[in-house]
């Protein structure tokens, strides 16, 4: 067994349902200690949903940049215990796959990250770089109290991050075929359209507001928002839930609800994207409520130090010229981007991700470790 896979096991076997953390960043904090990281817990939320960060650091020689390897301890729900093939907190290994809940999202990731910061030290004891950890136990949940809070508090202490390595699984078939070099944005809007609520034998003492936001809707569906660019797709628009009516077969609802959501990329603004549907709406002459929710601005690390070094470390290791990708949901990355220019996702595949019986190959696991360190010598050398 490997250092990383005893870690990984480990892990895995400390159940940390979002928001709990199950001792996951003490077990890394008492590992990185000894290295000569000064540990801090940073807790955040109501009693009723407390999340628990941990900013751990490493100064390296003087003058040294800052590598932050950043991630999350929480998982999602296990889903039935009954449909499990082995118990999700029972770390199990067969049929050459390593199962248990967070084995791909993301406690390989995280084992590995601690297992390259030894190995690194081991061989460079007063490396020419700085080297963080930033852990949280609410990225799979509302993520209002997580990364954002101390990325907030790192900027308020005039911190200075010059590169950030998360551990979100990446990877498509096979470790380091795929990494995330931004990702899009995410801003979620629910309207609420009014009409006169009525007896449906009589519509003209009523007016529907489904049939009135019908035509406003075909509109905004055919919408070319943009046609995105290089490294972003399209922004795409998308209706997840309609509500209306009383649930009685002869009554015109009062009004209606839509909820909808936008993936946007670096092409269009927030302040674009509102105006340019509200326009639609003004033009129906609809009577509506709107409210915005932004849940992340979209970024991009464009080719350079911090990319150039991940590609290479990877090719490196597995021979793989990885692929450059903005496509997926959004992750932690959206807000450590506001307080560094250099962004990137690596980790192992992903196909198992929020699953039951999740799952990693253990062939998988040492090369996400063994690319890890390699970034890190990459890194060092660029001071």
């Amino acid at each position: 067994m490997t250092a990383t896979l005893a870690l990984t096991e480990q892990l895995i076997a400390l159940p940390s349902v979002t928001p709990q953390d199950g001792n996951c960043q003490s077990v890394i904090a008492q590992r990185l200690a000894p290295l000569g990281f000064v540990c801090e817990t940073i807790e955040s939320g109501p009693e009723t949903f407390r999340v628990t960060n941990l900013w751990a650091k490493r100064m390296g020689a003087p003058g040294s940049k800052t590598l932050v390897l950043a991630g999350h301890t929480d998982v999602v729900p296990t889903g039935p215990l009954t449909e499990w093939g082995s118990p999700p907190f029972v770390p199990s290994r067969r049929d050459g796959k390593l199962y248990g809940r967070g084995a791909s999202d993301m406690k390989t990731s995280l084992a590995a990250f601690v297992v390259s910061i030894e190995e690194f030290l081991a061989a460079n004891p007063d490396p020419a770089l700085n080297i963080a950890l930033l852990l949280t136990s609410d990225e799979e949940g509302p993520a209002h109290d997580g990364t954002v809070v101390v990325c907030k508090a790192l900027q308020a202490r005039g911190e200075v991050l010059d590169y950030v390595l998360v551990g979100e699984p990446t990877s498509v078939t096979r470790t380091g075929d795929m990494i995330k070099n931004g990702r899009r944005g995410t801003m979620s809007g629910r309207l609420t359209v009014k009409g006169v609520q009525g007896h449906i034998a009589y519509p003209h003492l009523a007016k529907n507001p489904i049939h009135l936001l019908a035509p406003a809707l075909t509109e905004l569906v055919g919408m070319v928002w943009d046609t995105g660019n290089a490294y972003f797709p399209a922004t795409t628009w998308q209706v997840s839930n309609i509500h209306g009516g009383t649930g009685a077969s002869n009554v015109i609802p009062g009004q209606v609800v839509v909820d909808f959501n936008f993936r946007f990329c670096t092409e269009s603004t927030p302040e674009q994207l509102q105006q340019r549907l509200s326009a639609v709406l003004h033009k129906h002459q609809l009577d509506y409520d709107l409210a915005w929710t932004i849940g992340g601005l979209p970024f991009l690390t464009e080719p350079g130090p911090l990319v150039d070094a991940v590609r290479a470390a990877i090719h490196d290791v597995t021979g793989i010229a990885t692929e450059l990708s903005t496509t997926g949901g959004t992750s932690d990355g959206r807000f450590l981007a506001q307080i560094c220019s250099q962004v990137v996702e690596l980790g192992p595949p992903n196909a198992s991700i929020h699953k039951i019986d999740e799952h990693i190959r253990l062939e998988d696991i040492e090369p996400v470790k063994n690319i890890y360190r390699r970034v890190l010598d990459k890194l060092a050398k660029l001071a």
